[in-house]
């Protein structure tokens, strides 16, 4: 396996974060091409449809402990499942295992009202529904008309119906909103998906860049706990594993707001492979064969 030369800053940053052994670890798990990975759609497609298919078209699949709903395929690429009828009309969404963990924590449900701060291109949104199945009233935010008319295809592919778009960046929204959970996916500088064996280049990676996406982030979590009902939940999370986007951004916001994080229990929590967090109760998914690197945060407003 070939080790992939990350960013210089990037190597620094995580080896005072981490000590050279974990570092060294990240780096092989940057290296590995991963496999496809997928989730079923239970509102346009039931797992046996899925599995038939996929039987059929001379593709195996394992099984994921953790979601009932997700496969990791080996040996096959994205255009092979693309071309499936089930793919087509929305049956099974390709998506990476770490990126299924917001919405799983989130654990939506039917009647409450959700919002999506930083929504396209609609995974995590349309995985929302399903598990509401379809009966959680959803508002999903994107700024960007491009990306926006991107996520409502997407959100009418996966027959997520009951998902409301708004072209407009979460930060300015109306304190008047008022929400029973949020899920916060931030921008951030893709410190965990880092995957050179493909050919992807090198990341463009500046401290000034990183302080002013840490406080992008900052601002956002801000205004989701505003938005956020007291007593109720939501989920911050990132595809970084540096903590100045991660625990830190955390620990600040919740300085400033009457609220706490929430030990994250979920199956998942025996099968993901973690990194040393700096808040308990979160988690940081280590980058390896299967996963991408991801951080997640369980928080509740206290009343």
């Amino acid at each position: 396996m070939t080790m992939p030369v990350v960013p210089e800053l990037l190597q620094e940053l995580l080896v005072k974060q981490y000590g050279d052994e974990t570092t060294a670890r990240i780096l092989a798990g940057y290296a590995h091409q991963r496999p496809v990975t997928l989730r079923v759609n239970p509102l346009r497609a039931s797992r046996q449809e899925a599995q038939e298919q996929l039987a059929q078209a001379g593709v195996s699949w394992e099984n994921v402990p953790w979601y009932a709903d997700a496969m990791i395929i080996r040996g096959v690429r994205e255009d092979v499942l693309q071309a499936l009828p089930v793919y087509e009309k929305g049956g099974i969404y390709l998506q990476n295992l770490s990126a299924m963990v917001p919405p799983l924590v989130l654990q939506p449900r039917a009647g409450e009202t959700i919002l999506d701060m930083a929504a396209a291109p609609g995974g995590k949104t349309t995985q929302m529904a399903a598990l509401s199945g379809n009966q959680a009233l959803i508002t999903a935010c994107e700024k960007n008309k491009i990306r926006a008319e991107r996520m409502r295809y997407n959100l009418e592919k996966q027959g997520a119906s009951r998902v409301g778009v708004m072209m407009e960046d979460a930060r300015r929204l109306d304190d008047l909103f008022s929400f029973h959970k949020i899920l916060l996916d931030a921008p951030c500088s893709g410190s965990g998906t880092i995957l050179l064996t493909e050919g992807e280049p090198q990341r463009r990676m500046t401290r000034d860049w990183l302080s002013k996406t840490a406080s992008t982030q900052t601002a956002m979590l801000q205004k989701a706990l505003k938005l956020l009902k007291p007593g109720h939940e939501m989920v911050y999370s990132t595809c970084s594993i540096l903590r100045m986007e991660n625990e830190d951004v955390v620990s600040k916001c919740l300085a400033r707001a009457n609220a706490e994080v929430l030990p994250i229990e979920h199956e998942l929590m025996r099968h993901v492979p973690k990194l040393p967090v700096a808040i308990p109760g979160t988690l940081c998914v280590c980058p390896d064969e299967t996963h991408e690197g991801f951080f997640v945060a369980r928080i509740r407003r206290k009343k």
